[in-house]
């Protein structure tokens, strides 16, 4: 079992408008309020100014002019709608749940309700988030961010169709509203998405430094890939299917790290890490150099870790094969200095969107096969999905095919609304969040939390507040953990804890645990663990990206 935790986080900045979930611009550790300045202004003209003043992330003076209206009118459920997204926006999540519960007691209305389920959907509460927003709007109440809402809840539940009914009514109720533009335009064209960001970026906003520099990045890619339009990264080979070994990767002689595919990237041979808590492909800089890679704009990659971001870029392969499939003018990511996880580099499991993935780990295979086809659809362009934003068409589920769009009639261009098969049927539902696949799992007796399914983690390993919830914690400086951005300086370890994911159960004596704020910040939703590489080795693992599917299955092997 390899020590170092290898689950890859990049960034993305489309992802980022999504959920959208800065750090503070004042300083981070001040949650306490300073005395309330009583205006003689009205609570209209109040609110208005707290409403700006978050807006341009003067979060302070918005607190301030929010807790002003409440202290005189403690029944205006806008203003307590307001301050809690203020502390979602500070990331005081337990600020948040206290302001909106005093907003239910003082002023039960439509925008309490509608920022409880904001509050909700950031604690992993995803099912409540959802009935909050549709109540709602049941209700008769039109309320642009409960649409906004169910639009997010359908993206991460593969309800992609639902999800651009519900952003479309969002805009049009309110088209100002900085988080429904942001949703709304990832499903546009990338002329209109580079015209929103040029505008966006143009003016002051509540994003911090961090999260705009990201979105900057974004930008030089998307008007790189504009002066040099290559179409999107397509497979040419004539089979849509193939099996392949699972290579192993070796911490040392003895010690296996985890499981690669052999890759031939523009013609050169190497091992990638299969890695589900990771996207696209990661190369390191020199295999990119070898490789004759060819350099499309800056991007810096994060991952676990407390050194912060390394420098990296895009770059374009010519041709890529797996297996005895290939797939040409596909972007790639790459790590400008040192190596990946202690390897050439990682692919993720998404890129193989189009496909139902098997990872047989106890035969040491990967099998890509074509999914099921949904009814009435027509569309046959299968691609590798090594970036989000890598042709010119509308976005929103990958279904969205240019060479579709040119072969396919209209009602088979999607979005779609996710299939399960019949064959599917008794597979387990996942959250996926950009390239994050979130597993409801149960810790003890506890509700279920959301576990982040990732082969590229050392083992299972759980929060500290999950932990807590039934057994002990303690810090464990025998343990380290490492990973793209560095070590882990806290790390704990736990008693015993039970997991039930799917239709498995495994029992622990103790677990390594550590903080995953970061990470659920950036995914904008709570994330309690990750289900890691010491325990998948010992199953069979069937995904399916396209609908939100996956399927465990153990079969005792002799030895293990």
């Amino acid at each position: 079992m390899k020590s170092p935790l290898n689950g890859l986080l990049i960034l993305a900045a489309a992802n980022l408008l999504l959920a959208q979930s800065p750090t503070d611009r004042s300083s981070a550790n001040q949650t306490n309020l300073s005395p309330t300045i009583v205006s003689s202004s009205s609570p209209t003209t109040l609110l208005a100014e707290a409403n700006t003043a978050y807006l341009k992330g003067d979060f302070d003076a918005a607190i301030q002019k929010y807790q002003s209206v409440l202290q005189g009118n403690a029944n205006r459920g806008d203003a307590y709608a307001g301050l809690t997204r203020v502390y979602l926006k500070k990331k005081d999540v337990e600020q948040a749940n206290k302001t909106i519960q005093e907003g239910l007691q003082n002023a039960d209305s439509p925008p309490v309700h509608v920022a409880l389920g904001e509050v909700y959907f950031r604690q992993g509460k995803i099912a409540e988030a959802e009935k909050e927003w549709v109540q709602v709007l049941n209700s008769g109440h039109a309320e642009a961010r409960a649409y906004l809402g169910i639009a997010l809840v359908s993206s991460v539940i593969a309800m992609h169709k639902r999800a651009k009914a519900m952003i479309e009514k969002a805009y049009e109720l309110d088209s100002k509203d900085p988080e429904i533009q942001g949703f709304w335009m990832g499903s546009q064209k990338m002329a209109d998405r580079i015209k929103f960001l040029q505008g966006y970026l143009s003016h002051e906003t509540n994003d911090d430094a961090r999260t705009r520099s990201y979105m900057q990045y974004h930008l030089d890619y998307l008007l790189a890939r504009q002066k040099t339009p290559r179409g999107k990264c397509r497979l040419v080979s004539g089979t849509k299917s193939t099996e392949t070994k699972l290579v192993r990767l070796m911490l040392n002689p003895t010690l296996l790290s985890g499981y690669g595919v052999e890759v031939m990237l523009n013609g050169q041979k190497t091992k990638l890490m299969l890695d589900t808590g990771a996207s696209g492909l990661l190369v390191r800089n020199k295999l990119a150099e070898k490789a004759g890679l060819t350099r499309i704009a800056d991007l810096p990659v994060a991952g676990i870790g407390d050194k912060g971001d390394r420098s990296g870029y895009i770059a374009w392969a010519n041709s890529i094969r797996i297996g005895e499939l290939e797939f040409q003018n596909c972007p790639v990511r790459v790590l400008e200095k040192g190596s990946v996880a202690d390897e050439d580099g990682l692919i993720g499991a998404d890129v193989f969107d189009d496909f139902l993935v098997d990872m047989d780990f106890p035969k040491e295979t990967l099998k890509l096969s074509e999914l099921p086809k949904r009814p009435g659809d027509t569309s046959s362009a299968t691609t590798l999905v090594t970036e989000n934003d890598d042709d010119d068409d509308a976005g929103g589920e990958a279904g969205d095919k240019a060479d579709s769009a040119k072969q396919a009639p209209a009602a088979s261009q999607g979005p779609f609304d996710r299939y399960i098969a019949p064959e599917m049927q008794s597979f387990t539902r996942f959250f996926r969040f950009g390239h994050l696949l979130l597993i409801p799992t149960k810790v003890g007796n506890t509700p279920a939390k959301l576990f982040l399914l990732d082969t590229g983690a050392f083992d299972n390993t759980i929060s500290p507040a999950a932990a807590r919830e039934v057994t002990k914690v303690e810090k464990d400086s025998r343990v380290t953990v490492k990973g793209i951005s560095g070590s882990v300086k806290q790390v704990y370890s736990t008693g015993s804890v039970t997991l039930q994911f799917g239709r498995l159960k495994q029992g622990h004596t103790d677990m390594v645990s550590l903080d995953f704020t970061n990470l659920s910040d950036t995914a904008g939703t709570e994330i309690s663990g990750t289900l890691g590489f010491a325990m998948l080795i010992l199953l069979d693992i069937k995904i399916d990206y396209r609908d939100g599917l996956v399927d465990f299955a153990y079969t005792p092997q002799p030895g293990r």
